[in-house]
């Protein structure tokens, strides 16, 4: 069974909303539950993992800060789930979390958002750590240099080590969703592999989803292409 995004917005659109963290402490405390370094932060915005203390993604975010107030843009499924996580831990941190709704996001439809091959709700609930979502995404997201994070220690460990983890996100070109999950399957033991998100396009559908290491080294059938993430 295909697994796909599902939206209470026009199809295609992609709803976001806002984490505002707020207060004296608040740079603080979000370099402490970010994989980003957050220091230089007023001159540009930034984008950043939100891990559990397993190593797991909550959610990717968009940051920028005005003073002493942090906003990061979420998938709107997740910000009740970004927010609770950062209550969570924030102790006797000055500074309040709260979120809303309405944010303006990276990505309005998505077909950008899986065209530029960036995860969305869909991949985040396969609950992986910040490397099955690729280089590309894990250089965009997490900082090695900038110190102490929550999940820190097992995401360095694992790219110290080399980072083969054992499912990786692909996006993948076919003429049916159906038949690109049935080949994004059919490597490798039962897991999270299969299409997680899909938009069609002129020529078929457009779509990300997971695969087992192994299924990188074969040669795709006649109409599906496959590149990572």
């Amino acid at each position: 069974m295909v697994v796909t995004q599902r939206t209470t917005e026009p199809a295609g659109v992609v709803s976001w909303s806002a984490v505002d963290v707020v207060g004296p402490e608040a740079r603080t405390f979000l370099q402490s539950q970010l994989t980003q370094d957050l220091g230089d932060v007023e001159v540009r915005s930034a984008r950043s993992l939100l891990l559990e203390p397993d190593g797991t993604v909550v959610t990717a975010c968009f940051v920028s800060v005005h003073g002493d107030a942090f906003e990061l843009v979420v998938p709107s499924e997740l910000a009740e789930i970004a927010t609770a996580r950062l209550r969570r831990f924030r102790l006797r941190a000055r500074c309040d979390v709260s979120s809303h709704d309405h944010a303006r996001g990276e990505y309005r439809t998505e077909g950008e958002r899986i065209g530029d091959r960036w995860p969305g709700v869909a991949e985040f609930a396969a609950h992986l750590g910040p490397h099955a979502f690729g280089r590309r995404v894990l250089d965009a997201t997490v900082s090695f240099a900038k110190g102490c994070f929550t999940g820190q220690e097992l995401v360095a460990r694992l790219d110290a080590r080399g980072a083969n983890v054992p499912w990786r996100l692909v996006q993948a070109r076919g003429a049916a969703a159906d038949a690109l999950d049935e080949y994004l399957r059919s490597s490798g033991p039962s897991g999270p592999s299969g299409v997680t998100s899909v938009v069609p396009v002129e020529d078929g559908v457009l779509a990300l989803g997971f695969v087992h290491r192994s299924l990188l080294s074969h040669t795709p059938p006649e109409g599906i292409t496959i590149s990572a993430a």
